[in-house]
Formats: structure tokens, C-alpha cells, sequence
């Protein structure tokens, strides 16, 4: 019964991962590279329209479900170390909270709410919007890698089972 419900936990983790690696990727390779050349205004209009639509989204569901359950699998795998693939669910299940998790809403969530409270027309957002092409990027990059490594490490950890 532990078993079955563990290993559905690493299912939903591996694919809650995967699909966050995806979105992660496609932003990090192109989306900010398109909204970076349409025009600052333009650019800026996009990005908080995206942000306001993806919290009102099957996105967050995903974003929370496997931050908790890969959270919950890091800490069961705790208590069952000698077990196989425990190292792979506690690797995995902290790499995603903290590399996916923490680094959003320590760097990318503030990043977003400074450019949602600035006047994309002023001269001081032509200055942020570089600094947050820059900067959300490179923290999104962080979170394409963690994701992409979680889901392979809980991967791993359905193998070893």
C-alpha cells in the first residue's frame, strides 16, 4: 500500500516536472527572446498579461502539486534511506523545491511584481525591462535545469523500485 502510493507520487512528481520543464525551457529559449524584441511597452504589456493569466491557470495546480509532493517524497525517502532509489526521491525532491520552488518566488515572483507596478511608457522602465529580461531569465534558466533534473531523478527513482 506504501509502495503503490509513493510510486504514484513519483509518477505525478516526474510528470509535474517534466511539464514545468517545458514551460521553464520554451520561456528561457524563446518567449524572452520574442518578447524582448517586440518594443518595451509591447514587451512589458505582455509579460504581466502572462502572469496574470498563468496564477489563473491549470499552471498552478501543477506549480504547487509537485512542489508538495516532491517535498512530501524527500522526506519520506529520509525515513526509508537504505531503500532503493531514496536517493534519487530526496536528490529530486530537493533539487525541485529549492531549485524551482525557492528560486521563483525569492527572484522571478519579485521581479514580476516590480514590473507589474511600473509604467511600461517611463523612461525608468526602459531600464527595468532590460534588467528583467536579463535577470528573470538567467533565475529561469535555474528553474528549466532544476525541473528537468527532478523529473529525471524521480525518473530514476520509479527504475530502482
Amino acid at each position: 500500500m506504501m509502495q503503490t502510493l509513493i510510486t504514484g507520487l513519483l509518477w505525478f512528481s516526474a510528470i509535474g516536472c517534466g511539464l514545468l520543464a517545458g514551460l521553464y525551457f520554451a520561456f528561457s529559449t524563446f518567449i524572452m527572446t520574442a518578447l524582448g524584441r517586440i518594443g518595451q511597452a509591447a514587451g512589458i504589456a505582455a509579460m504581466n498579461a502572462i502572469n496574470v493569466a498563468i496564477v489563473q491557470s491549470l499552471f498552478m495546480p501543477i506549480f504547487l502539486g509537485t512542489t508538495a509532493t516532491s517535498a512530501a517524497l524527500a522526506a519520506v525517502a529520509l525515513f526509508r534511506w537504505g531503500e532503493p532509489g531514496a536517493i534519487a526521491m530526496v536528490a529530486g525532491g530537493v533539487l525541485h523545491v529549492v531549485g524551482m520552488f525557492v528560486v521563483t518566488m525569492i527572484f522571478n515572483v519579485p521581479l514580476n511584481n516590480a514590473l507589474a507596478a511600473a509604467d511600461p511608457a517611463s523612461h525608468e522602465a526602459a531600464s527595468l525591462w532590460a534588467r528583467y529580461l536579463a535577470d528573470w531569465t538567467l533565475w529561469n534558466h535555474v528553474r528549466t535545469v532544476s525541473s528537468t533534473a527532478a523529473c529525471a531523478l524521480f525518473i530514476a527513482a520509479i527504475a530502482a523500485a
